[in-house]
């Protein structure tokens, strides 16, 4: 069965969420958008790209930074209205230059701790 990235469900802007993990340990390591043009483009060409809503325009993880996203496998939802993209991470995944934007955590009791400091290159 082929794969048609337009039999999954889109908000009103046409696009998906998309959850990146580290496909070897299970992290997740960050969370943008992808819409059915970026979803094409990264299944032909292996690099994860997604759709920039402030730039309105597609951005390949990494072009710039070195920070590249390989593919290793997508995943849809039960609901096909989110995406799971395992993936090989090289260098930090989030634009503060941490592994994971998910860098903090929030207590019970409204506390917050920073968990992981930025990678100095």
């Amino acid at each position: 069965m082929s794969f048609d990235p337009a039999t999954l469900v889109y908000d009103a802007r046409g696009l998906i969420p998309a959850i990146a993990q580290d496909a070897e340990t299970g992290e997740v390591l960050m969370m943008a958008w992808m819409n059915a043009e970026a979803v094409s483009r990264t299944l032909d060409t292996g690099r994860v790209t997604y759709w920039s809503r402030s730039r309105q325009a597609f951005w390949i993880k990494g072009e710039t930074s070195g920070h590249v996203q390989e593919l290793v496998e997508l995943r849809a939802d039960c609901d096909r209205d989110c995406l799971l993209l395992r993936i090989r991470q090289t260098g930090p995944a989030c634009h503060t230059n941490r592994r994971s934007c998910f860098y903090t955590r929030i207590d019970a009791d409204g506390r917050e701790t920073e968990l992981m400091a930025p990678v100095h290159d």
